[in-house]
């Protein structure tokens, strides 16, 4: 009802306003986290960065998870979804909008925030979205040699120590990005690097596998995730921390949203400049 209410107000607005002068603003949408201590290194950080790269724009943020912005609101604090901050944003006159999102793929997430926009696009000048972070190749080769570098330490042939890069997963086709990665990683000589999703493909099994062939000794474990939230801190540190110590492993976390890594920030950042020049 409150986005009929809201929709039906734009159109009247629409329907009586003037021709409007020029108004830009960039919006920047998470999927959102409750931990605190991540959200500070990643969603802030990221959007810092998105600030200082487009000074003459207005800039607002939206959040997707909605059992995220319940909690956050029983705390106080108020979170709009990708719709309502598209609202507010012709309703304060904004007629261009650069929209970037923090998702990994070209999925579920990006799916529903194109269906948001879609219903008031014709409401603005033009609306721009900049790509998820795994949208091609090249991408995925990027942030496969980022992760790869990052992480280096911790992957030791010699030692048997391998390295657990864990995703969400989706049941999205697009999941064999997840296995795109995986074989990158390996192609560029990274052997000791391993894909795997928590609800999705590849799994902890297809981990393991290749962990018990490999003969290996330990295994850290990495979120491949842009916050280090709920996730990280359960599904990682505790659930597949202790299956994997079941299996004779020594494990390691590192609990690193990607959000915290300056080249990700940036790889995002390529993708907003490119949907703003393009």
């Amino acid at each position: 009802m409150k986005k009929i209410l809201l929709l039906t107000a734009l159109m009247m607005l629409s329907a009586f306003a003037l021709p409007a002068q020029e108004k830009r603003a960039l919006l920047m949408v998470h999927f959102g986290t409750t931990y605190d201590d991540t959200r500070a290194k990643t969603i802030d950080a990221i959007n810092a960065k998105a600030q200082a790269a487009f000074p003459d724009y207005e800039f607002r943020e939206a959040w997707t998870s909605r059992i995220v912005i319940r909690r956050l609101k029983a705390r106080g604090v108020e979170k709009q979804t990708p719709l309502d901050a598209l609202i507010r944003l012709r309703a304060d006159g904004y007629t261009h909008v650069l929209v970037q999102s923090t998702t990994l793929l070209n999925g579920i997430e990006m799916a529903s925030l194109r269906k948001d926009i879609a219903e008031v696009e014709k409401f603005f000048t033009e609306i721009r979205v900049g790509a998820p972070l795994l949208a091609t190749v090249e991408d995925c080769a990027r942030v496969a040699e980022i992760l790869a570098a990052r992480h280096a330490a911790a992957a030791d042939a010699k030692k048997k120590a391998h390295v657990i890069l864990v995703g969400h997963g989706t049941a999205h086709p697009v999941t064999a990005t997840y296995s795109q990665v995986d074989h990158l990683l390996k192609a560029a000589g990274h052997k000791q690097f391993h894909i795997a999703t928590i609800e999705g493909y590849p799994t902890y099994d297809t981990a393991l596998a290749e962990l018990k062939a490999a003969k290996a000794r330990s295994v850290t474990l990495v979120p491949l995730l842009f916050v280090a939230g709920d996730h990280a801190n359960n599904d990682l540190a505790v659930d597949w921390k202790q299956a994997l110590e079941a299996q004779g492993l020594k494990v390691n976390c590192a609990l690193e949203g990607l959000g915290e890594v300056p080249e990700i920030q940036e790889l995002y950042l390529d993708h907003l400049r490119h949907a703003a020049a393009k």
